[in-house]
């Protein structure tokens, strides 16, 4: 396995770490987040790339207008809120600690977790990998963009979209050997797929005649609802010590601190509310935004709004794997990125699973067979988890927010297990164990059984459970009535 490598190396490093390393060309079909990711961390241990992005124009390097002004229908989460969770930063710093440096001179910023406590707990080991960044995604985006355009090693095609995978035949398994554009093919060693969740190359392969990949969808019932804001000079950047998230029976608040004191609201409610529809009126969805503890800080900040409301909805969780129970359906290709697994947005899942994805591929192709399985086992193994956590995660929350539309509704009952780790997001605001436990799950270091299990963890849960009989009473989020005297009557919304 090559390790990574500073950049720009001196002349003679490659001579002797590249000793013994096959090198080949690799096709990218997508310019996205992992395309681009997988281009640059491939390049630097000097394969050769050639990249297909749909998206055309790249960022013009004005971060404002091309966050807002950047039509791209094939990437709608582009301009949501974003957090960029812990594996975003560990990747990049080893792998392109350029690009990161960027990023951070762009305006993006680091947020510890359990710098909620003032003073902080004492440390303990990992501790200061639990950070977020906080940046709008065309900060990574820039950033990665300004690395891919500068290496001479990536060829990038913007206007010849690929439009199918090409094969040699003749073995058990169909081989990939390249892509074809309207302008001809372009012969690969190794095939990425970084089309997103709308990726024709699963299509390709069965209309090729390889087995199908096999692909688990979870539908998800809720819907997003997000403006962005600015803090205007010269007033407070932030509201100070205040929790990011306030929750209600029928909704969810939410507020994303951003680069350059630009900040986002997020309300997220089921599909089926009735009232849901006139969120998309700016005066409503600040109005109703404010009824939420998180929110009303923030907004009572000196700001200013940017940008209209942004809707996201019909979404799913998704993970599309090219090996059955027979093994690979194809060699040549994998999938990075959205088109392996995509999750629905809640859990900020997707940035840190694509660059991982493209870390692992940049770390380990050699060349060899068998490369497409042990990718698909360790992504088993490190990546699936993660999926079938967002997929709980939703049910979750598709189960509290039920029966929403009552006025008078309570939250479902939750066993003791269940009980637990709901408790853990209000305990961890009093307890720096849980805060931790909590942030490692977050940050995708260990799985909740994991995190939450530990005999210290469920000992401060419990004595926290002890103190709270009470819970989950509701945490103080704005009332149905209140809800309903700015969204309208449902009955008169829906006629």
């Amino acid at each position: 396995m090559l390790g990574p490598v500073r950049w720009p190396p001196p002349r003679d490093l490659f001579r002797t770490r590249l000793e013994g390393v096959t090198l080949a060309h690799i096709a990218i079909v997508g310019g996205g987040i992992a395309g681009r990711a997988a281009a640059l961390f491939l390049a630097r241990r000097a394969h050769t790339v050639t990249m297909f992005d749909h998206e055309h124009p790249w960022p013009t390097g004005d971060i404002d207008r091309d966050f807002f002004d950047w039509r791209r229908p094939r990437t709608p989460q582009a301009i949501q809120p974003h957090g960029l969770l812990a594996p975003v930063r560990s990747v990049l710093r080893r792998e392109a600690p350029d690009v990161y440096a960027a990023m951070l001179r762009m305006g993006a910023h680091e947020h510890r977790e359990l710098d909620w406590f003032v003073p902080p707990p004492p440390a303990r080991a990992g501790d200061d990998d639990l950070v977020t960044v906080r940046a709008r995604r065309i900060i990574l985006e820039r950033a990665l963009s300004d690395a891919v355009a500068d290496d001479e090693r990536i060829d990038v095609c913007h206007g010849d979209p690929v439009r199918a995978v090409t094969f040699a035949h003749g073995g058990d398994v169909p081989r990939v050997t390249g892509v074809r554009t309207a302008a001809g093919g372009v012969d690969a060693a190794l095939v990425l797929n970084a089309g997103g969740r709308r990726s024709a190359v699963g299509d390709w392969l069965v209309e090729a005649g390889c087995r199908p990949p096999v692909v688990e969808n979870h539908a998800v019932g809720i819907a997003y609802f997000s403006r962005w804001y600015r803090v205007r000079p010269g007033g407070p950047a932030n509201p100070g010590r205040v929790w990011d998230i306030s929750i209600a029976p029928f909704a969810i608040g939410l507020v994303f601190p951003s680069d350059n004191d630009v900040f986002a609201v997020t309300v997220a409610l089921p599909v089926g509310d009735p009232t849901r529809a006139t969120l998309r009126d700016p005066a409503v969805f600040d109005s109703v935004a404010r009824l939420f503890p998180a929110c009303r800080a923030w907004l009572s900040l000196d700001h200013e709004a940017v940008g209209d409301v942004q809707v996201m909805a019909g979404l799913d969780n998704r993970w599309t794997a090219l090996v059955d129970e027979r093994g690979p359906v194809v060699t040549g290709l994998v999938n990075v990125g959205d088109s392996f697994i995509h999750t629905n947005p809640t859990l900020g899942q997707g940035a840190a699973l694509a660059l991982l994805a493209a870390q692992r591929v940049a770390t380990t192709y050699d060349g060899a067979a068998g490369f497409e399985r042990d990718y698909h086992d360790w992504a088993v193994r490190t990546l699936k988890p993660w999926f079938d956590h967002q997929v709980t995660i939703d049910r979750g929350d598709e189960a509290f927010l039920s029966g929403a539309f009552d006025p008078h509704a309570q939250p479902p009952p939750l066993d003791d297990a269940a009980r637990a780790q709901f408790a853990a997001t209000p305990c961890a605001l009093e307890d720096p164990v849980v805060m931790r436990a909590r942030a490692q799950v977050r940050h995708l270091v260990l799985t909740p059984d994991q995190a939450f299990g530990t005999p210290e963890v469920r000992e401060h849960l419990g004595r926290w459970l002890a103190r709270h009989p009470e819970f989950p009473s509701m945490p103080p989020g704005p009332s149905r009535a209140d809800w309903e005297a700015l969204t309208g009557d449902p009955a008169a919304v829906m006629s």
